[in-house]
Formats: structure tokens, sequence, C-alpha cells
């Protein structure tokens, strides 16, 4: 499994159909969402500022999470940014690898 969060940004009717069904009607929405693709919502939290909602989702690939960040685009209701999650054990795995890299002008 993987994990990604979501930055979510409501549209206006997507703040309309949040004034209507509340935050709890919109987690519940995502979690069964997420099940769907064999995975679980980790946490949901509404916010201040750029972004309305972050979500943190476990998912088995990305398949899955590009499968539910498109439906929530294409629902015109909010406009959803992913980003994949690493663990620092991931990125211990990462540094561990030897790969040859030229910089730009060298």
């Amino acid at each position: 499994m993987a994990k990604y969060l979501y930055l979510a940004s409501y549209t206006q009717e997507g703040l309309k159909g949040l004034l209507k069904d509340g935050g709890s009607k919109r987690k519940k929405d995502l979690s069964a969402a997420v099940k769907e693709m064999k995975g679980t919502l980790e946490t949901l939290y509404f916010a201040f500022g750029d972004n309305d909602v972050y979500s943190i989702v476990d998912v088995p690939d990305n398949v899955s999470a590009a499968t539910i960040a498109l439906k929530i685009n294409a629902s015109g209701a909010a406009k959803v940014k992913t980003v994949v999650l690493l663990t620092p054990e991931q990125i211990d795995e990462a540094t561990k690898i030897n790969v040859s890299y030229r910089p730009p002008g060298q």
C-alpha cells in the first residue's frame, strides 16, 4: 500500500454541497470511494487558506490514487492535487541506490 496526500479546494458548487451535507458526510463519502479502491482513508481535515481539505489515503498504487483524484476533479465540486508520500525508510532505501547523474553544464 502507498500513502497519498490530497489537497482539495472546493468550487462554488462544492461549497454549496458542503453547506448542505456537512463535513462528516464528505468524510464518509471519501472513505467509501477509497474503500472501493481497496484502500483506507487515514485522515481528513478541513482548513483555512488555499486548500479547504487535507486528506491522507492509503491505497494499493498510483492508479488507485489517480482514479480517486480524477473522479473528484471530474465532479466539478472540488479541485484536487495529489502528493505521493514516502516514509523515512523509503528515503533511506533511495539514498543507498547509486545512479550516475551529470548536472547541467558539467
